[in-house]
């Protein structure tokens, strides 16, 4: 079975947008403050991941991206762009596993060699989005550096943790469900 395009709009594809956008903007206000005000510990970042996995990373990227706007709307009022397009570009690397060769967990197929390919893409998208929403905060919104570079590392912390414990367990998990399930079929 081959895997979409990432290129490739579908009613798939816009849903898997939409669905992921919707659920990570209404569970990330659910979270275990971790230091300073409005830094938490978010289970939603493990969607980041299945969501980038599954899907690709441009559907991991609008996911959560909108999904951040969405809950930025619902929780303060006001967006916060830098931190928004942060959730974006980390579930967009995380999303690059969709790529790698042989990686297809809706299909059943996922080896070691992706979990760790998954986990360096995690990584380095975790950092990567944070980088980017550290000098967003300082450059183009103003606020104090000693401030953001706390928060940053605080997020940065915990969303690794989440990835770890919760999104690339759950991703590896999905594809050995695919893998095990049982199909009828008739044969001809």
């Amino acid at each position: 079975m081959m895997k979409p395009s990432i290129w490739k709009w579908s009613t798939r594809t816009v849903l898997a947008i939409g669905s992921g956008a919707a659920l990570y903007g209404i569970t990330s206000w659910i979270g275990i403050p971790i230091g300073m005000e409005d830094t938490q510990l978010r289970p939603a970042v493990a969607l980041l991941a299945i969501f980038g996995a599954l899907f690709g990373p441009v559907v991991g990227f609008l996911a959560g991206f909108i999904g951040h706007v969405i809950n930025d709307l619902i929780t303060n009022g006001t967006v916060w762009w830098g931190w928004a397009l942060g959730s974006g570009i980390a579930a967009g690397f995380m999303g690059l596993i969709y790529l790698a060769k042989g990686f297809n967990p809706q299909g059943g197929e996922i080896r070691k060699i992706h979990i760790l390919q998954f986990t360096i893409y995690g990584i380095i998208g975790i950092f990567a989005a944070l980088a980017f929403s550290y000098l967003f905060d300082i450059y183009i919104v103003g606020e104090p550096g000693d401030i953001v570079v706390v928060q940053a590392a605080l997020a940065g912390c915990g969303n690794i943790a989440v990835f770890f414990i919760l999104g690339i367990p759950a991703v590896w998990a999905y594809a050995k469900r695919t893998r095990n399930d049982v199909s009828l079929y008739v044969d001809r």
